[in-house]
């Protein structure tokens, strides 16, 4: 990776890191490893600005290899760095080392060492963006505060963005003694299209300290214009926000989850059922399918968050809390529905899993079904063919020590080996070979309920879906 050098005396950018010259000449500076620093170092950089970015190095590395997935994320990051429009480089051990870098080399002052050694009049820093996720290993709160608190750049807008506690980024805004601090919660992001929902976000909220004050957040006037809705509010409320939206999510998808069992009992297809709630406009389409629940980092760590907010305020949500347990029962579900179809006779069998992720288009498995189902088939020393796109390079590293696992390139190419077939997470774009899966006439267990109802009415075999079967 490039870098920029950093020191107590005098800093300056190494050779190797000096950037080339763009069309703008503000510097926007991260600090963060996550997704959600990278989806913006890249966003900025497209935007025309130029981007430092600070990070664990072994962390950021590791961040981009598992967001392999996010190819045009992953084309446009290796671009800006081959062109120095981001530039990478490891976080300081103290915020004040990073501050006084860009003091020290006159960026206040509208001055940069371009590629050519000569001075570029016209380099500003446009603001200061910080990740809290990845700066709290390393930077303690109160160190950083005071770093920024003792800055002579109080005119730059500071950006903070995580997922915390309510009210945490709030007081974190008020300790910071400057006027332009904003919250930006990633609320848009979506796995396995980061860069273009990030780019034209479904719904932009911003918190601002001092209100009405978004002028001062030039860089990202685009991404505020381009949102289908926004909402400017204090960071509080903003905050509050964020966290009822992603707790409201979470509810639909365990309400239909909870109807789904019922559903079973009824002989009733929870899909159709989800089209036709869809249909009223009180309610609307999103979140309503039924399957093995949600996974994922933001809506199970929003949800912890939420819980803590409440026992901090000795309040008792027991419907945050039901939504919780619905969610972790319902990644067994489909292991229990195919225990009962063979009537617990399962010992050292082999079975087919298509998918791993926590959903279509991500190659990332945090809160995936398939952990707890792998867990319970290996249990029973069944052994486990897995075809699975985007995650396997994930799961490959995961379970590498484990013998019951075979990680495979092609959904079909070991059908006969198998006696039965679960679905996770299969993409809507995949056509599903009816024919192929009738040459073998094996049950199969959808805990995505990824069939259509005329895929399943073609089926020669057993099919078990969530509120849905043959």
């Amino acid at each position: 990776m490039s870098a920029v050098s950093i020191n107590n005396n005098t800093p300056k950018y190494t050779h190797e890191s000096k950037p080339h010259s763009t069309a703008s000449k503000q510097v926007c500076v991260l600090i963060g490893h996550s997704i959600e620093a990278i989806t913006s170092a890249v966003v900025l950089a497209s935007l025309g600005q130029r981007v430092h970015l600070y990070a664990d190095s072994e962390l950021l590395t590791q961040q981009i290899q598992q967001y392999g997935f996010e190819h045009h994320l992953q084309a446009l990051w290796q671009m800006y760095e081959q062109q120095q429009v981001i530039i990478s480089t490891a976080l300081p051990a103290s915020a004040d080392t990073l501050i006084q870098y860009y003091e020290t080399t006159n960026f206040s002052d509208s001055r940069h060492i371009n590629e050519s050694n000569e001075i570029d009049d016209q380099s500003t820093v446009a603001l200061y963006w910080l990740f809290l996720d990845s700066i709290k290993p390393v930077w303690a709160e109160a160190s950083w505060i005071t770093a920024f608190n003792h800055s002579h750049q109080q005119s730059l807008p500071v950006i903070i963005s995580g997922i915390e506690k309510l009210g945490v980024v709030s007081a974190l805004a008020q300790n910071l003694q400057r006027a332009w601090v904003y919250y930006v919660p990633f609320v848009f992001l979506q796995d396995g299209d980061a860069y273009s929902s990030m780019l034209n976000p479904s719904l932009w909220l911003l918190g601002e300290k001092t209100a009405n004050s978004s002028q001062h957040l030039e860089v990202l006037k685009p991404l505020m214009q381009h949102a289908r809705a926004a909402h400017h509010a204090d960071i509080a409320t903003i905050e509050f926000a964020r966290s009822s939206i992603m707790a409201m999510l979470a509810t639909r998808v365990s309400f239909m989850n909870e109807m789904s069992r019922l559903a079973d009992s009824q002989q009733v297809d929870i899909k159709q059922v989800s089209r036709i709630i869809g249909l009223d406009a009180r309610v609307g389409s999103s979140y309503l399918q039924a399957g093995w629940g949600f996974g994922g980092n933001t809506l199970p760590i929003e949800l912890a968050k939420l819980q803590q907010s409440s026992q901090m305020h000795s309040l008792n949500m027991p419907l945050l809390q039901s939504v919780m347990h619905i969610n972790e029962d319902q990644k067994e579900l489909i292991f229990r529905k195919f225990w009962q179809y063979f009537d617990g006779f399962i010992d050292n069998k082999t079975v087919m899993i298509w998918g791993g992720s926590y959903k279509s288009g991500s190659g990332r498995t945090a809160g995936s079904a398939i952990h707890p189902l792998l867990a319970l088939l290996w249990s029973y020393n069944i052994r486990t063919i897995v075809y699975s796109d985007k995650a396997q390079a994930e799961l490959a590293v995961l379970y590498q020590q484990q013998p019951l696992l075979q990680l495979i390139n092609n959904p079909y190419q070991q059908l006969s080996a198998a006696q039965a077939i679960f679905i996770i997470s299969w993409s809507p774009q995949d056509q599903l070979d009816i024919a192929k899966l009738n040459q073998h006439a094996m049950p199969v267990f959808d805990a995505q309920n990824a069939l259509t109802r005329l895929q399943i009415d073609s089926l020669v075999g057993d099919y078990m879906g969530i509120g849905r079967s043959k």
